[in-house]
């Protein structure tokens, strides 16, 4: 870049995404005159999906501004709950967040899940596809430009994933009523359906199933239930829900 120089500056949580040198606070910036105030920021590092309100001189401006010499801007983080327009609220999570399906799912969010890598391209063509806001720790694929909405996994931890994700975009929950193996809904079944899928131990000691209308696994409490329930519980008390 070698043109209209400005002066950046990013809120604190979005600047874990940029050059440790520049996280200071204000950072002038040379641009190249017509690209959007939009590619600055991420030329910084910072995926747009991580962005929220943008300040130019004090007044807000869209992502494709084109920024002028001498302006001073301000980058916040998105505001919580960030709202998701125009469709119902799924998600995409990436190879390397099982957990944090399996734990959405469990709460009875739609999160869908590829167990195998398929690919940068191929997520975000999903995303887009199905309109899921695609959840990923990979700052690259949180840029590519197909994706439909993404947002970045600050932790590592699955306890702190996903609350972030339930602080982030309060999807409304509906525990115990989603396969968590493969995102299907669960409905009630008898004994007598499902007795041939089950283990005699499993036949003898319990009553009350439910079953995937997709993949058909059977579900019942048993001996995990308390560390599930205890996830559940934790979720509802903070966020709301229903804790069937």
């Amino acid at each position: 870049m070698n043109g209209p120089e400005i002066q950046l500056n990013v809120a604190p949580e979005l600047r874990l995404f940029i050059p440790s040198e520049r996280r200071g606070g204000r950072t002038a910036l040379i641009t190249d005159g017509v690209s959007t105030l939009g590619h600055a920021i991420e030329s910084l590092g910072v995926p747009l999906t991580e962005a929220g309100r943008v300040l130019v001189d004090g007044r807000a401006v869209p992502f494709s501004h084109i920024p002028a010499a001498g302006e001073s801007v301000e980058v916040y983080g998105v505001e919580r709950p960030q709202r998701v327009p125009g469709a119902p609220l799924r998600f995409l999570l990436d190879v390397h967040l099982g957990t944090l399906a399996r734990r959405l799912r469990l709460l009875g969010v739609d999160a869908a899940y590829e167990s195998e890598d398929i690919g940068d391209p191929a997520l975000a063509a999903y995303s887009a596809r199905e309109r899921r806001v695609l959840l990923s720790r990979d700052r690259g694929l949180l840029r590519r430009r197909e994706l439909w909405a993404g947002a970045y996994i600050y932790s590592d931890k699955p306890d702190e994933q996903l609350r972030d994700v339930l602080e982030r975009f309060a999807p409304a929950l509906a525990p115990w009523t989603r396969c968590t193996a493969c995102n299907g809904e669960l409905r009630d079944t008898d004994k007598d359906a499902v007795q041939g899928l089950l283990e005699q131990g499993t036949e003898r000691t319990y009553d009350v199933f439910a079953q995937c209308a997709v993949c058909e696994r059977v579900y019942w409490r048993g001996a995990h239930h308390a560390r599930l329930e205890a996830i559940v519980s934790a979720a509802v008390a903070e966020f709301g829900g229903t804790p069937v």
